[in-house]
């Protein structure tokens, strides 16, 4: 078998191996319809969940370093569907 590796975007991490992240895809659920920055990155904050992801504000999901413009809509239509949103913004005053 050959495999196929994707130069990672900090030196300091491994080649990615695009066959055992295809292998790694979850088949249903939140992380399934993301690409494999955002899975690996949502996966690293111990996020698997719709449920999890809504007890995040939308400021602390800017901050997960691999979750782009692209996954945006993808999270908001997900947690829209189950009826959830990110957590309310607070004020500091």
């Amino acid at each position: 078998m050959l495999l196929i590796f994707a130069p990672s975007l900090k030196n300091s991490d491994p080649p990615i191996c695009l066959v055992c992240e295809q292998e790694r895809k979850p088949g249903d659920g939140l992380l399934s319809f993301l690409a494999a920055p955002a899975r690996r990155a949502l996966k690293s904050k111990a996020i698997s969940t719709v449920e999890q992801l809504s007890k995040f504000r939308d400021s602390e999901r800017l901050e997960i370093h691999g979750v782009g413009p692209s996954s945006i809509p993808k999270l908001r239509s997900a947690l829209e569907a189950k009826g959830l949103s990110f957590r309310r913004e607070t004020c500091d005053r």
